[in-house]
């Protein structure tokens, strides 16, 4: 046994002469192994394996499935579910090897959403209308949305003259613009002016006539005269009995928050407690979007997270009092039940729209993580939640709700470890030491994870709405307080005493707290370049950085920093994004051009949500009545010319009278029209093209035209099959000065995407 200079046993004694010789360890010394790329590889698989971080890929690849269907035309199921036997299969056979293991169960994945893709399209398919109509028609009101000016009706329809019942929608949503009151389970008729959903205006952009296939919606339009109410054929069934109910319920909810507040903060308000959103004015839209708080009007992942903590307080507090039930019960799970029964009511009662049934997935999984004496907060429940999510909603997936939510959430799930992290201080002796201890990590942590998700959410923002909100960081981190610890907690009070009449007071204290973060996104909005307006990111950007963001958050070991290559490399897409030249509407009735001066040019006719959704994806703040659009276009009765900045004339045809000089002067023909046959433009986009291709737009290169549409040529896809069909008299006929009936469904539904 050795003794050291102190006469401790253990350790063995240190000359002065040995430590001048051996080096001490610095802890800034360079780990040479890491040059051994299969060592440094085979130790970061251990430590995912020991961490349990290969189980959050299978929701990658079961979300890969899902893409590889939508990509797909007239998939059959017996395919990918073949294919999902065969890996389980194979996986069962090769468990002994933990690689071909892995390999199986992945591609077992992968094929499992592929089905899921089929299942879904087959359960909700409806017709889908396949041309303009005006006619006679008849139904159920299974929603009612009050606006500022009239009602959007969700109708069952019934009966549509002039249609069978092979090919008559199931659902439509039509406005009514007059001063008619509609209530939800009434039985209705008028006539209506319906039109297909419509597909994007460009390619890559919103698709509204999937969303809307997808939620059994077969037309939009409009009632064109008074909505009469009568007498049903028969009695409706339970389900929509019961739609129509809690849609009643809600209305009633709405007015009475709207009307107790009052003003703008009444109408978000009642949104953030009914999900009803029509109410709130658009220059108060404006103000939460300059501010960067608007996804609080969407009830989601935020809104469930504090209502369903709300009810786990109030009732874990409550049990807390008794000394007896503390000790001998489970309180903790015992409240865990009851905030899963208080999310789920709060999931029905809000419309248990897309972003709500998905909040409401991940809260009951981290509930019932609880439950299982599981941490609630893990990657592997946030990857339950996403397979859960999208094996019953696969489309949710190409939507900019679902992939902003889990984006922020995994991004920040990733400082969790470093926001626990003890530190080495003493504790505060004082309360008031207590208190600015306690003050300084919340707005830390506030900052912090508002700072990641804000990044995390970027390229999704990039890409569906080419929008950046810079000072979103001001706005939540001065908002979110506010409603976090007033605003839910007096929505969940007010509701429970909702049904007493005693919810007055607790609605007026909610509205000063709305009222509240109103002002502070005026103020945040006020600022210079609030919102910036950047280019539209492609679909190659989007996929590096979203791969980006799934290596920096998924791996537990040293893995994450492959997240450079992908996020590099997609940062270098976004500086350069792909901008076209020309954009066509689906139905010709106008195009943007890019004038030599490198800005887009507007001839035709296009809707103003049209042209603004064109300007938009080129990164231009102009609106669409901007008089500087139409500067470069020479025009006449017969139609207008645009010089290119390549000195290539693209011409846009309105009369037939002018096919024969511009076929044979431009180089590129656009027109409503059928373009004869003789034309010798190069590119030549006429009503025949546009009815097979839909949106077109072009890229212009040195000696060719790239052509991107938004249809693959005779699409089989249901909702792709029929969305721009129109008839040949509405194409002719100019269109109608206020707005087209579809428009109001596109701007809401692109409001709804919400990063909690």
């Amino acid at each position: 046994m050795t003794v050291d200079n102190k006469g401790e046993p253990g350790r063995i004694p240190r000359s002065p002469a040995r430590a001048m010789v051996l080096p001490r360890p610095s802890a800034l010394a360079l780990d040479w192994s890491a040059l051994d790329g299969r060592e440094w590889l085979r130790q970061c698989l251990a430590h995912e394996i020991a961490q349990r971080r290969l189980f959050p890929w299978l929701a990658v690849c079961f979300g890969l499935g899902v893409v590889l269907f939508f990509q797909a035309e007239a998939p059959s199921l017996w395919a990918p579910l073949g294919a999902f036997a065969l890996s389980v299969a194979s996986a069962i056979w090769l468990r002994e090897r933990l690689l071909a293991l892995a390999l199986s169960v992945g591609l077992a994945a992968v094929f499992a959403g592929f089905s899921a893709g089929i299942v879904r399209t087959a359960g909700v398919a409806a017709p889908v209308l396949t041309r303009m109509t005006i006619a006679p028609v008849s139904g159920f009101v299974e929603a009612v949305e009050d606006r500022d000016h009239g009602q959007r009706v969700l109708l069952r329809v019934v009966s549509l003259q002039g249609m069978s019942d092979a090919g008559r929608p199931q659902r439509v949503r039509v406005s009514v613009r007059r001063s008619d009151t509609l209530s939800p389970g009434q039985f209705v008729s008028g006539h209506a002016r319906l039109l297909p959903p419509p597909q994007p205006v460009r390619p890559g952009g919103y698709d509204f006539a999937r969303d809307a296939y997808y939620k059994g919606i077969g037309a939009v339009g409009s009632f064109t005269g008074r909505v009469r109410q009568a007498e049903p054929p028969y009695a409706p069934d339970w389900s929509l009995w019961l739609a129509a109910r809690v849609d009643a319920g809600r209305n009633a909810l709405t007015h009475r928050i709207a009307s107790t507040i009052g003003g703008a903060a009444g109408g978000v308000g009642a949104a953030l407690v009914t999900g009803k959103r029509g109410l709130i004015g658009e220059p108060t839209n404006d103000v939460l979007r300059a501010a960067g708080i608007y996804h609080i009007v969407s009830i989601s992942g935020l809104h469930m997270v504090l209502a369903a903590g709300t009810f786990f307080w109030i009732v874990r507090a409550l049990l807390a009092l008794g000394p007896g039930l503390a000790l001998r019960w489970p309180v903790k799970k015992i409240a865990a039940v009851a905030a899963m029964i208080g999310a789920t009511a709060y999931c029905v009662f809000s419309g248990s729209d897309v972003a709500t049934e998905r909040s409401l997935i991940m809260t009951l999984v981290m509930f019932g993580a609880v439950l299982a004496d599981r941490p609630a907060l893990s990657m592997r429940n946030l990857s339950i939640a996403a397979i859960v999510v999208l094996a019953r909603e696969p489309e949710a997936l190409l939507g900019p709700s679902f992939q902003m939510s889990f984006g922020a959430v995994a991004a920040m799930m990733t400082l969790v470890p470093l926001l626990q992290r003890e530190r080495a201080e003493s504790r505060p002796a004082t309360l008031i030491d207590r208190g600015l201890s306690w003050a300084g990590r919340s707005a830390l942590s506030l900052v912090t994870t508002t700072l990641v998700a804000t990044f995390a959410t970027a390229p999704f923002s990039a890409y569906h709405f080419q929008s950046l909100n810079p000072y979103g960081l001001i706005g939540n981190a001065l908002a979110l307080p506010l409603v976090s610890l007033v605003v839910m907690p007096a929505a969940v009070l007010g509701v429970l005493a909702y049904p007493f009449g005693l919810d007055g007071p607790v609605w007026t204290v909610m509205g000063f707290a709305v009222a509240q973060v109103i002002d502070v996104s005026a103020w945040v909005g006020a600022f210079s370049g609030s919102t910036l307006v950047v280019p539209a990111l492609g679909i190659g950007g989007l996929t590096l950085l979203s791969a980006g963001l799934l290596v920096l958050t998924i791996p537990a070991s040293n893995l994450r920093w492959l997240a450079l290559v992908p996020v590099g490399a997609g940062l270098a897409f976004a500086a350069t994004p792909p901008r076209y030249d020309i954009y066509v509407d689906r139905d010709g009735s106008g195009a943007a051009i890019r004038d030599p001066g490198g800005r887009l040019t507007l001839v035709g006719k296009p809707s103003g949500f049209v042209a603004g959704q064109w300007l938009r994806a080129d990164g231009d703040r102009r609106s669409a009545e901007d008089a500087s659009l139409k500067a470069a276009a020479r025009c006449d009765r017969l139609g207008c010319v645009v010089e290119t900045s390549a000195h290539r004339s693209v011409a846009f045809v309105q009369e037939a009278a002018a096919f024969e000089e511009d076929c044979r002067r431009a180089a590129i023909v656009v027109t409503r029209l059928d373009a004869p046959d003789q034309c010798r433009a190069a590119v030549v986009i006429d009503r025949r093209v546009l009815a097979e291709r839909g949106a077109t737009a072009i890229r212009l290169e040195s000696d060719a035209a790239g052509i991107h549409s938004v249809k693959k040529g005779r699409e089989v896809r249901p909702w792709a099959a029929a969305a721009d069909a129109r008839s040949s008299a509405d194409r002719e006929t100019p269109r109608p000065a206020r707005p087209a009936p579809e428009q109001d469904e596109l701007d809401e539904d692109l409001s709804s995407a919400a990063p909690d």
